[in-house]
């Protein structure tokens, strides 16, 4: 649930620049089945990270992020609270979440990749691969050049030992294993 964070950034060269993920311009998103057939969204309202872009060689990119366990944020108050539990995120013993790009290969369509890296969260690492898309590169208002990604997986949260649940009384279980995760990346070139 992490945003997109690189592993050692690669050294600078030319085609190389660095972007500083814009927390007011970026959104940290989840969603999970609730009783087996409602969706529920929540999303982390603190994260930082980097993005080392290669835009003539887009496999040569990585990503750096973090969020704060602590900033998620559903629209109700007592799960945002039982999230934060040892149920869940267990925020007071594991306060952040990272991922750390480890390679990046293409997609099969223009501007469309596969991001894989290690998700940290709730002390425990896993690979996870996000299908991302550059969305393109642009000047802002005040002199700055702006670059946006999109990106999307699918986790076990089993995977990292979030493994809280509640039976039902007609079958089946109130959280579903299945965690979606959806980036929406804003970033500003650094320097």
């Amino acid at each position: 649930m992490a945003t997109s964070p690189l592993s050692t950034p690669p050294q600078e060269t030319s085609s190389k620049s660095t972007y500083q993920i814009d927390p007011a311009h970026t959104v940290v998103e989840f969603a999970v089945k609730h009783m087996m057939f409602s969706t529920v969204k929540g999303k982390f309202t603190s994260v930082s990270g980097e993005i080392v872009l290669d835009e003539a060689n887009p496999t040569n990119s990585a990503v750096r992020a973090s969020v704060d366990a602590a900033s998620v944020s559903t629209g109700d108050q007592n799960r945002d609270n039982h999230l934060r539990s040892p149920d869940f995120f267990d925020v007071e013993k594991h306060p952040t979440i990272t991922y750390v790009s480890t390679s990046i290969r293409p997609a099969g369509k223009a501007d469309a990749y596969q991001v894989v890296g290690d998700l940290t969260m709730h002390g425990i690492t896993n690979e996870v691969v996000f299908e991302a898309s550059h969305l393109g590169t642009g000047k802002d208002p005040w002199g700055g050049t702006r670059a946006g990604i999109t990106a999307t997986a699918t986790i076990n949260r089993k995977d990292w030992g979030l493994n809280w649940n509640a039976p039902l009384e007609a079958g089946g279980v109130l959280v579903s294993d299945q965690v979606k995760i959806t980036l929406d990346i804003e970033s500003v070139r650094k320097g």
